[in-house]
């Protein structure tokens, strides 16, 4: 049997459209514990940026080095989410064999990679994390074999 994308990818995303500000992701981020936000078209759902925890941190501590402290929520505010987002990005088809994709992590250094349609409607996504999920439970069924 060959595990496709399909087999871990998650599909009940969040999601930010281009009018969500730096303060909408960051709050986001912080309540659900997300580390990867796509955002996309909100008519057609096409994918058209991801914002990584990486980017939001780096664009926080600019922020609070040339604003302070005391300014940092504004300034978030002020931001949008188009100048964090990273919009030179890699996709998968749900389809894809596992075993072809692994590699890709490995060789990135990439936390995601968002799983579009034919349409480059955003569909999924495929993370780091998914991969370790997935080898708890091939381990376990190893173990109880």
């Amino acid at each position: 049997m060959t595990l496709t994308v399909s087999d871990i990818m998650t599909t009940d995303l969040v999601k930010l459209t281009k009018e969500a500000s730096l303060q909408d992701a960051h709050n986001i981020t912080r309540e659900k514990g997300i580390r990867h936000l796509p955002v996309v078209e909100q008519e057609t759902g096409k994918l058209l940026a991801i914002v990584t925890q990486k980017n939001m941190i780096a664009k926080v501590n600019s922020a609070l080095t040339l604003y302070g402290g005391s300014a940092l929520a504004e300034q978030e505010t002020r931001t949008g989410i188009m100048e964090v987002a990273v919009t030179d990005y890699d996709t998968v088809d749900r389809n894809q064999p596992l075993v072809d994709i692994a590699p890709f992590f490995l060789q990135n250094k990439h936390g995601c990679l968002p799983v579009v349609d034919e349409q480059a409607r955003l569909v999924g996504i495929i993370t780091s994390s998914d991969f370790v999920k997935l080898s708890v439970q091939l381990l376990q069924e190893r173990e109880n074999s």
